[in-house]
């Protein structure tokens, strides 16, 4: 079994060699990516399978700072490539522009941000929750207030509240406040945070009372002991599956995820071979990882973008909550 298909990262592996490389090419052609957790399963499956087909010609690293993180790094030149689970901001596009980074935006898969609770949890009935229930667990004025589960809802228990989400640093923080609160990063700051999904996994995990939210490829690889909740947004409960993102059913919580890469990396002549490597092999890598991989045209289109070097991003450095895969496309074609 390769790393990547384990889905274990422990928080000590992220910046080192992807698994595979040969250690006679540290000091050869190398790769520089970071960012996203959420996309860091994609990355390095990517990474691993490059480097095999390559022969130790080239050394790839995968990080994993979160999405803001990883802009800081590629924004400073630091990185070749960034992972992210969200759109860069308009803060972000304002601080590479400072630094002369250009970049190409390209789309590699699609996420279903999985909330999930302890399998022992038997008060949420049908593991359905509304995004108003979400709204009152998560929102600022929650902190200090809403301690239990009977504070949320009246026939719930009087259970203590265990919250586990990512950090400040994360596009996934980012993209779940605006999605449940309306706003990016409004959120109560008492809750048990980490840039490591692996880490908000084991909490949910060994806590009957808690709850947590996630890639969808985390909660993929850990549903024998986790319990997905079936988010009601005002048309009936719907659960995170590829289907029900693919049919553009899971809403707000469906989203894109993003690899950008710098421009002047580009030009090197082993980035470009990985990029390449990506957009053909991205549908199957991407399915055996958990998530939702685009269409081959979308693929096609990505690379065409990077190969004629289509500069920016087509978000204008604003995220789009609820976006589908059939919009995301028509935007990208327009580019």
């Amino acid at each position: 079994m390769k790393l990547w298909q384990k889905m274990v990262v422990p928080a000590l592996f992220v910046g080192v060699v992807a698994a595979g490389a040969p250690e006679r090419a540290l000091a050869q052609a190398a790769i520089k990516i970071d960012g996203s957790s959420t996309v860091f399963p994609v990355s390095e499956a990517f990474a691993e399978e490059f480097q095999i087909s390559k022969r130790g010609k080239v050394r790839v690293t995968v990080g994993m700072s979160g999405t803001g993180g990883g802009f800081k790094k590629f924004c400073r030149g630091e990185t070749d490539m960034s992972n992210a689970s969200r759109p860069i901001s308009v803060e972000e596009m304002e601080a590479c522009r400072k630094a002369g980074i250009k970049y190409i935006e390209l789309p590699v898969a699609f996420d279903a941000l999985t909330v999930v609770i302890n399998p022992k949890n038997d008060w949420v009935k049908g593991n359905v929750m509304t995004i108003a229930d979400l709204r009152k667990m998560w929102e600022p004025a929650a902190q200090g207030r809403i301690s239990q589960w009977k504070q949320v809802r009246g026939e719930w228990p009087a259970e203590k509240l265990m919250l586990f989400g990512p950090g400040a640093d994360s596009g996934t923080f980012d993209y779940f406040t605006e999605a449940v609160m309306g706003k990016a990063k409004s959120s109560r700051g008492d809750f048990t945070a980490s840039e490591d999904d692996n880490t908000l996994v084991q909490g949910v995990e060994n806590n009957k009372s808690a709850l947590g939210y996630f890639g969808f490829a985390y909660y993929a690889a850990h549903k024998d002991k986790l319990r997905a909740v079936a988010i009601d947004g005002g048309k009936g409960p719907v659960l995170p599956s590829v289907e029900n993102v693919i049919n553009g059913t899971y809403t707000p919580l469906s989203r894109p995820l993003f690899v950008y890469v710098r421009e002047s990396s580009a030009n090197r002549p082993e980035v470009r071979e990985f990029v390449q490597f990506m957009m053909k092999q991205g549908g199957a890598l991407v399915s055996e990882v958990g998530y939702v991989p685009l269409p081959q045209s979308a693929y096609d289109l990505a690379w065409k973008h990077f190969d004629n070097k289509k500069l920016g991003t087509v978000f204008g450095g604003h995220n789009q909550v609820g976006i589908t895969i059939e919009q995301l496309l028509a935007m990208e074609a327009k580019l």
